[in-house]
């Protein structure tokens, strides 16, 4: 989470000089740190290149992965999709995943395993409609980037009272989408920032927030199965940084963005103001959580998204956080 290549490519190649965040494409590229001052193997964590992994970027900006005993290097993608399916190819033993991108992988997955979850937010994730769509029912096609922006993208429309099988998704990177929207190939999409800054920079108007309509997409901690049994101490010592840096980041969001930015090249007012629209903190998982993931799996089989509901209730594990960090 393709499109027609010529109409935009220059727009896009704009964009991501603007941005300058040459980091969007679809290969990986490795964070400054490297934690080589730790003890022990080189723990690779994956993760996109938004606000919603700050914490991430400042627990390795700050040192707190060494200072808790362990040797993590961060590894960048594109998107949270890219870096969940770096992680099914066994590339990282970590990933910072929203919670709908992991369900809509673990039929093909069963192995992933959330230990966490480090955010929460309603007003992140936005709708951004191009110029000219004065009602949501003029929508006809839709840019999405599977996973949350998907999913968001169809409980958007079904609370429109639209069926969504009325609509046609155009699916492409993030970084190319508010260019469509420009041109006019897609009426409408849901995306995280910078994206929809991007689009209202281009012309195109933000009409409401995932919390809206309901959505309220988290970031979980996400490992493997196999690997964390051997590897729970390891486990819970990047657990213990998250969290740290999860708090950080909600008290200091300023350094966080700095993080981020030296990170990603993503400007710091940018992130700064991202940051402020979620709210970061980690914790373990609740019933009430299990319940909305549960209805989320159910979600993709009901839109044909998915054959089979995802197991859930193995795949999140409940009680870990608690026992292994303590919280």
């Amino acid at each position: 989470m393709k499109t027609p290549l010529i109409a935009w490519r220059a727009v896009v190649a704009a964009i991501a000089l603007t941005m300058t965040m040459s980091a969007c494409s679809s290969a990986s590229t490795d964070s400054a740190g490297t934690g080589a001052d730790a003890a022990g193997p080189e723990i690779r964590i994956g993760v996109g290149i938004d606000a919603s992994y700050a914490p991430l970027f400042l627990a390795d900006e700050k040192g707190l992965f060494e200072k808790a005993g362990v040797n993590v290097k961060i590894v960048q993608f594109g998107s949270g999709g890219e870096a969940a399916d770096a992680f099914a190819g066994g590339q990282v033993q970590f990933a910072g995943l929203s919670d709908v991108t992991t369900i809509g992988r673990l039929p093909q997955n069963p192995d992933m395993r959330a230990l966490l979850l480090y955010q929460v937010d309603d007003k992140y994730l936005k709708v951004v409609e191009r110029k000219g769509v004065s009602d949501a029912k003029q929508i006809k096609k839709m840019g999405i980037v599977p996973g949350v922006s998907q999913l968001a993208a169809i409980r958007f429309l079904q609370s429109k009272n639209i069926d969504p099988k009325s609509v046609k998704f155009v699916t492409a990177a993030p970084p190319e989408i508010p260019a469509l929207l420009q041109k006019g190939d897609i009426d409408a999409f849901v995306l995280w920032e910078p994206w929809p800054t991007k689009a209202v920079e281009l012309g195109g108007k933000i009409a409401e927030t995932t919390g809206d309509f309901g959505v309220l997409p988290v970031h979980w901690l996400v490992t493997g199965a196999k690997w964390l049994k051997g590897n729970q101490d390891t486990a819970a010592k990047v657990a213990k940084a998250v969290d740290e840096a999860a708090t950080m980041t909600e008290q200091d969001p300023q350094a966080a963005a700095q993080a981020t930015q030296k990170a990603t090249k993503i400007p710091a007012a940018q992130t700064l103001t991202a940051i402020k629209e979620i709210q970061f903190g980690a914790r373990g998982f609740t019933a009430a959580d299990l319940k909305g993931y549960e209805s989320t799996a159910q979600f993709y089989v009901a839109t044909g998204m998915a054959k089979s509901a995802a197991d859930v209730d193995t795949a999140v594990l409940q009680n870990w956080f608690t026992e292994h960090v303590g919280k």
